[in-house]
């Protein structure tokens, strides 16, 4: 049986001591090392901005990009580096082809902004959004069953978180692949949460795009991610942001041209996901999902025995890894929160008790998502239990 403690690497960051943070699934926070690789960066281009902008930082993003590429078992003509998936995911929006009637296939598990940006693609274009319900809970074979009977002549792109946010679920990327190709249909992964908490090997999912974050489990800073692009779809890549388009330094064209320059904007946190793959060596990898599932286990544990508590999307324990959602009672009265206005509980949680946790809402069930990772200690856990 594993013994919780607190992990000697939890030094690594410099936390608010007055507060007890259980929400790294949304926001991230890097470890110092990081951080200060962030600001060198951003000391270096202040030093002499005509040199790094124009002379060398389309070679430090390629080599950042060789580095991320290796940790995703991919190669680094087929990444570029991005502010986060919503940017990502706003790229391959803006590549897609799509005509009056074509349809654009989600599930109900997928993540408010995703929905938004399709949404309005399709608005655009005259084209349907289409949403499947997923079994409840998912598992691999019926998620699987679920979206293929949903596809229909029409579909021309489905749209598919790796880990969902809010539900916390592992969805079968590849066998949903697999499936998609074998009806000629495109896949675009929305990965942001698989990044450090799954071994991703990209090239081997069978995706067209893969969309990500770099400041949730792999601690990148805030302002770091990427978009990988399958080498059939480079010619067609297109940027909502219109800047000059080719490369500053005056290099061969290449596909990424359109994403490196966005205008004129600080790289630092793009370059500093290096720093962050360097900090998560295998052991260190390995050492961070054992904790963190560790912690999550015990605080799912303790949630369940807590009257009215049930288990939600992911009933085994085998089913997470740092983060895990239970289905929360619903008091007389109550209704959803949302972007912007949370759950009542999350704000007592925040105000009375300083701890961060989202208290949230999905197709009419209430949650709470805890997270872990290195930094996070039994006695985190066991606040969050007291309190609620």
């Amino acid at each position: 049986m594993q013994v919780l403690s607190d992990h000697p690497w939890a030094s690594c960051w410099e936390l608010d001591p007055h507060t007890t943070y259980l929400n790294h699934g949304s926001f991230g926070p890097s470890p110092l090392l990081v951080q200060q690789a962030r600001a060198a960066w951003s000391e270096r281009l202040e030093r002499q901005p005509m040199r790094f902008f124009c002379q060398e930082m389309e070679a430090e993003l390629d080599s950042t990009a060789a580095i991320v590429a290796g940790f995703l078992k991919t190669q680094p003509e087929r990444l570029a580096l991005i502010d986060n998936a919503t940017v990502a995911m706003n790229v391959v929006a803006a590549s897609t082809h799509l005509k009056p009637g074509d349809e654009i296939l989600l599930n109900d598990h997928e993540y408010g902004a995703v929905k938004n940006i399709w949404q309005a693609k399709c608005r655009d274009t005259g084209a349907s959004l289409v949403t499947v319900t997923l079994p409840f809970p998912p598992t691999s074979a019926k998620v699987v069953t679920a979206i293929e009977s949903a596809i229909t002549p029409k579909t021309r792109l489905i749209v598919v978180s790796h880990v969902t946010s809010a539900t916390a679920c592992i969805l079968p990327i590849k066998a949903i692949c697999e499936m998609a190709l074998s009806h000629k249909i495109l896949v675009c992964v929305d990965g942001p949460h698989a990044i450090a908490m799954l071994d991703v090997n990209l090239d081997d999912l069978g995706c067209d795009y893969y969309c990500a974050s770099g400041h949730k489990w792999l601690c990148a800073p805030f302002g770091s991610g990427f978009l990988w692009v399958h080498p059939r779809h480079h010619a067609s890549i297109r940027c909502p942001i219109i800047s000059w388009g080719g490369s500053i330094a005056g290099r061969p064209a290449t596909w990424k041209d359109r994403t490196n320059w966005l205008g004129t904007r600080d790289p630092a946190p793009l370059l500093a996901m290096s720093d962050a793959v360097r900090f998560f060596t295998p052991e260190r990898l390995h050492q961070y999902r054992q904790h963190a599932h560790g912690l999550i286990k015990h605080a799912r544990r303790a949630l369940l025995d807590l009257p009215g508590v049930r288990t939600f999307c992911t009933p085994d324990e085998s089913d997470f890894v740092s983060m895990a959602a239970v289905e929360l009672p619903q008091p007389l009265g109550w209704k959803p929160g949302y972007h912007g206005a949370p759950d009542p509980l999350q704000i007592e949680l925040r105000d009375r008790h300083q701890i961060e946790i989202p208290v949230g809402s999905w197709n009419g069930r209430r949650f709470l998502r805890v997270s872990a990772h290195l930094y996070t200690t039994p006695a985190d856990i066991e606040r969050l239990l007291a309190a609620l």
